[in-house]
């Protein structure tokens, strides 16, 4: 394709009886489009252009054909950079059936130009197409593309859709022809500021990609091939649109689309990456183009009322602490209890530099409050470590308010998955402990020892020695003091069992009074000791009324693992060392050999 500087001073044929007869103005990003489809008297020329542009696509017209061939100029909309030029062709164009083709709510306002010898006609009002005789022209309506009556045109017989303003490109540098899918950059800064929104560009490109579109030529930046169309048609269709709804004051849309585009991928880093830091990184990474920001760190309040603190320092695991002494007192406030509390500030900067470990430059800090979906209160106070003081203007505080919505998302989910890991630990611990006495079960022994057994058998430094005990006349406490009594007593048992054991062991209820305590990685004499050291543990407990003139002892049987020796017969040999205890007088511990 043509694409050569030189080659744009002449029309440029897009298909058999297609033209490009437009005219680039130096330097102008919004460069303007016209084109032309020659049909003997029939001809129709799209988007005519300005007074600025107009001389040189007069002159490539009339390279293709004579004016007077031209019988239908279709304008897509009324923007005067494609029919300021209609009072000039109004005198030009002197064949009594010439028209002026357009959608009616852009006619309400072309009328105003005051032509009078150029009709205007609607495009719904001809069924939304027009037969050259011989060569169909279909007028596609995407309303609010970007007015409410705009619409396309598709020529049948080549398959150029003349786009209007949609596919259109941002850029002086742009060639004529798209080459490659880099051309979206200048398609999405010209679509982002220029759309009203992603829904309504996504109804659009849901009509026009029906179509069996072989080229897209837009009023704006470069004409797109076949093979890139489908490409474009998918990024437009999830583009987010609507720049200016972010600031009341900035026009700069290239800066609005940096914000925009900085937003969509701290949402995009939200869903993709699980670890809160990671996103958190990937955040600030992002925001550091608009702010001097060099950390974030936060103070979010849990469920339970208390304050967490996740920084870089602690990779962001979180830890309890409370804010700052100067911002105690922000978590938990409603919007409105904010603002009286901050003089009516929606963000607050620190008033010192922020010492920070590590750090020889000072740090200044910017507080901003994430409010909570459900209640609207200060769930959590992002801090925004930045490298200089900065104004709160109103362009700062309209990216700040950006900036919260995904941090407000971080640091909300952050606080429910640890909830839920909370929640869910919670409920393993459940499932493996014994409800009245605290200690492991049955079920989660048979579990634990075969890990256990497998790593003994690797290596025989890590022993094993279990110790099976069972109080003494457990049955009559129950009898004469009544179940709950029984109940305090297991409880008591239990918890000396705990307190002489390490985190390594593994102590166990196995049913009734019966209780196993696995010494994970000791010597025979410490495993004795410490069996012994429970035995008198338990003896020396005292209970208030109606026991307190009773003793509570245990028995106990030690047995050790040997190498690859089933748990079953370990067990066998420490009950019948108990059996031995009890046998020979109760209340001590008998080692199995």
């Amino acid at each position: 394709m043509v694409t050569s500087a030189g080659a744009l001073d002449h029309a440029v044929q897009l298909a058999p009886h297609v033209w490009w007869v437009g005219h680039r103005l130096p330097g102008d990003p919004f460069q303007c489009h016209a084109y032309l489809i020659e049909w003997g008297d029939q001809s129709v020329l799209f988007d005519p252009g300005s007074p600025l542009t107009f001389t040189e696509t007069l002159r490539k017209v009339q390279e293709v054909i004579p004016l007077s061939k031209v019988r239908t100029i279709i304008c897509h909309h009324q923007d005067p950079d494609i029919t300021a030029i209609l009072p000039h062709l109004d005198t030009l164009i002197t064949r009594p059936d010439a028209q002026v083709l357009s959608h009616w709510r852009a006619i309400t306002l072309l009328k105003h130009l005051g032509l009078k010898r150029l009709p205007m006609h609607c495009v719904e009002q001809m069924g939304w197409q027009l037969d050259l005789g011989g060569r169909l022209l279909q007028f596609v309506f995407t309303p609010y593309l970007h007015f409410p009556g705009a619409f396309c045109t598709f020529d049948v017989a080549s398959g150029i859709l003349f786009s209007s303003d949609l596919f259109g490109g941002l850029s002086a540098e742009a060639g004529l022809f798209a080459e490659n899918e880099g051309c979206f950059e200048a398609i999405r800064t010209f679509h982002e500021h220029y759309m009203p929104s992603r829904d309504i560009l996504a109804h659009g490109m849901s009509k026009l990609e029906q179509l069996p579109i072989r080229m897209v030529a837009p009023q704006h930046g470069s004409i797109i091939p076949e093979p890139l169309i489908s490409f474009v048609i998918n990024q437009l269709k999830g583009l987010d649109c609507g720049l200016f709804l972010l600031t009341h004051t900035n026009s700069d849309y290239r800066r609005l689309s940096q914000l925009n585009r900085m937003l969509r991928e701290m949402m995009q880093t939200i869903m993709i990456y699980r670890e809160f830091g990671e996103v958190v990184e990937r955040i600030q990474e992002l925001s550091a183009p608009l702010l001097p920001i060099v950390g974030l760190e936060f103070y979010t309040q849990m469920e339970m009322g208390e304050a967490m603190h996740m920084a870089p320092e602690s990779r962001f695991h979180g830890v309890r602490a409370n804010p700052p002494e100067g911002f105690r007192g922000l978590l938990g406030l409603s919007r409105q209890q904010w603002w009286q509390r901050c003089a009516g500030q929606a963000y607050v900067m620190t008033a010192q530099a922020i010492e920070v470990p590590g750090e020889t430059e000072p740090i200044y800090g910017l507080v901003l409050p994430l409010f909570s979906t459900q209640t609207d209160t200060v769930r959590s106070l992002a801090i925004v470590r930045l490298t200089e003081q900065v104004t709160l203007g109103e362009e700062l505080v309209r990216i700040l308010d950006q900036l919260c919505l995904p941090l407000s998302v971080a640091v909300e989910r952050e606080s429910l998955l640890r909830v839920m890991d909370a929640e869910r630990q919670q409920a393993y611990e459940r499932s493996i402990r014994d409800a009245l006495t605290g200690l492991y079960t049955r079920h989660y022994m048979q579990e634990a020892l075969v890990r256990l057994c497998q790593i003994h058998n690797r290596d025989p430094e890590a022993t094993i020695a279990i110790a099976a005990f069972d109080i003494d006349h457990f049955k009559s406490v129950n009898d004469q003091y009544g179940h709950g009594m029984g109940d305090q007593v297991l409880r008591r048992v239990a918890r000396v069992l705990v307190d002489n054991s390490r985190s390594v062991d593994l102590p166990v209820r196995l049913g009734g009074e019966e209780l196993v305590l696995f010494i994970i990685g000791v010597t025979r004499e410490m495993a004795v000791t410490i069996s012994e050291r429970i035995r008198a543990r338990i003896a020396e407990l005292k209970f208030g009324v109606p026991m307190q003139d009773r003793q509570v002892t245990i028995s106990g049987g030690v047995a050790f693992r040997a190498v690859q020796e089933p748990v079953e017969r370990v067990m066998e040999r420490a009950d019948m060392a108990l059996y031995q205890a009890k046998k020979g007088g109760r209340n001590r511990v008998i080692i199995s050999h």
